[in-house]
């Protein structure tokens, strides 16, 4: 039986933890996560790439079930990252967190599949008053990618579960390297209509689960008020100017708050795809059976048309696009800390 979660305390020994720490202050810069990757097509044009996850955070307010704006609920949840491995590019020094024996291990309790590929690695930073909206994370499918095919439309392929033949199991180690005021892991290990669980973030230390079925978010990170979390718009880096010393800068490169490193939250995030056996990462690796947009869209058109919620030439837009989200993604009954 595959285990829901597995912690790793301690991840490393001192040293190799202090050298976590190092690297994340060595790739400097750090680029608000949706300045990143953007894929625009006809299907939900003008969709954001969370648009589930968006939607339920305005609709909810999050844990916490503020009352905010939505300019202020924008700034709380623009958090930063950077990848540090995906595909052929590494950071230097990231190669004993990809390879690391205990996430494999952990990997095959996740899913009971043998066969371990690490794929990806990228750390997340938020500034003081920031939060995590509840999400599931991006899957992958063969032949559908976060750099190919929109993210919210594959986070839908994996909640209908009409392309579960496509499917490439992954595994998430979420780490982190130092302690934290707030920012608590939330996750719901039974399913969105069981209770909300709470994993502090302790220093050398990560979790392994399948986030891309496991609902989960961050709590707010040091619970301060909406007026005191900068105005962080397009654009906007978070750099580290020198050891421990972190400043938030505009595009034109004016300085909106400087942070000591005690006062962020860092999580380095670890993803591997998890085969029953080299056949079968075989099949990916050699994009034997890969799916195409096209077919997507006309499986979710024709299992919608099924269900008598649109017709079968229905424009292929963002309208259709919405639809989608609103059919198959489910969150949790209420995303508010007092549920838990």
């Amino acid at each position: 039986m595959s285990e829901r979660a597995v912690v790793l305390d301690p991840l490393f020994d001192e040293a190799g933890a202090a050298a976590m720490v190092a690297l994340c202050e060595r790739v400097g810069g750090y680029r608000m996560y949706a300045d990143r990757e953007k894929v625009d097509t006809d299907i939900g044009r003008g969709l954001s790439q969370r648009q589930d996850a968006v939607s339920n955070h305005l609709r909810t307010g999050g844990r916490t079930g503020a009352d905010e704006s939505l300019g202020t609920l924008a700034r709380r949840t623009s958090y930063f990252r950077e990848e540090f491995a995906y595909g052929g590019y590494r950071v230097d020094g990231i190669e004993p967190f990809l390879g690391h024996p205990a996430l494999f291990d952990a990997a095959v309790a996740i899913h009971g599949r043998p066969v371990i590929e690490p794929a990806i690695v990228y750390g997340n930073l938020m500034v003081p008053g920031q939060e995590h909206a509840v999400h599931t994370d991006v899957p992958e499918f063969r032949g559908a990618n976060r750099k190919i095919v929109p993210q919210w439309l594959i986070v839908a392929m994996l909640h209908s579960g009409l392309f579960d033949e496509y499917r490439m199991p992954i595994a998430t180690g979420i780490a982190w390297f130092h302690d934290c005021d707030g920012g608590e892991l939330s996750y719901w290990p039974d399913g969105p209509d069981a209770p909300v669980a709470l994993h502090p973030v302790r220093y050398n230390t990560a979790m392994v689960l399948d986030t891309d079925r496991t609902f989960h978010g961050v709590d707010r990170v040091a619970d301060v008020p909406a007026d005191s979390v900068p105005r962080i718009g397009f654009g906007t880096r978070l750099e580290c100017v020198a050891p421990r010393e972190w400043v938030l800068r505009n595009p034109d490169g004016s300085e909106i708050g400087r942070y000591d490193w005690s006062e962020l939250r860092l999580s380095v995030s670890w993803k591997a795809y998890c085969f029953r056996d080299e056949h079968e990462r075989d099949t990916w690796r050699d994009h034997a059976d890969d799916l195409t947009l096209d077919r997507i869209v006309d499986r979710f058109v024709d299992d919608l048309a099924a269900r008598g919620r649109v017709a079968p030439d229905v424009a292929r837009d963002a309208e259709l696009g919405q639809c989608i989200i609103d059919e198959y993604i489910r969150f949790p009954a209420s995303t508010s800390s007092s549920t838990g």
